[in-house]
């Protein structure tokens, strides 16, 4: 789960995919392609809506993308455009890239941090449907 700087929609939906799948066969990260907040907790807000929902991301820490992540991971769910733009940028080789996909598609997950707590809960709203779908077409590849 890749955003800008891992505080506010990615470790949302980390916290979110985690709760969904069993971490014992799945390991489920979030990063931000930008280095601004590497090793802060989630935003406050982040984790309070969270927290609301029965899922506890208080322990994640932000963390930069790295190049090596294009080879860790199956899969990388991209919040906007700006940010699969950031991770394009990186050249990664094509059968890296087709790793990485907007997590809704067609459509951005609004960055929350500047939109109070209203934001906050719509990313979590949105995220969670979109996790739901990811669960459904990882349990039909089992």
């Amino acid at each position: 789960m890749v955003c800008l700087g891992n505080i506010c929609r990615s470790p949302l939906a980390e916290g979110i995919l985690s709760n969904k799948l069993p971490t014992a066969s799945y390991f489920i990260d979030s990063a931000g392609t930008a280095a601004y907040h590497v090793g802060n907790p989630p935003d406050p807000r982040s984790i309070v809506i969270a927290k609301k929902r029965g899922i506890d991301i208080r322990k994640q820490r932000a963390r930069a993308f790295e190049l090596v992540d294009f080879k860790r991971f199956d899969r990388i769910y991209v919040m906007d455009r700006s940010n699969y733009q950031n991770l394009q940028a990186l050249q990664p080789s094509d059968k890296d890239w087709k790793k990485v996909a907007l997590l809704l598609d067609t459509e951005e997950v609004p960055d929350p941090y500047y939109a109070g707590d209203d934001g906050f809960e719509t990313v979590f709203d949105l995220i969670d449907t979109a996790t739901d779908r990811i669960v459904t077409e990882l349990k039909a590849h089992e």
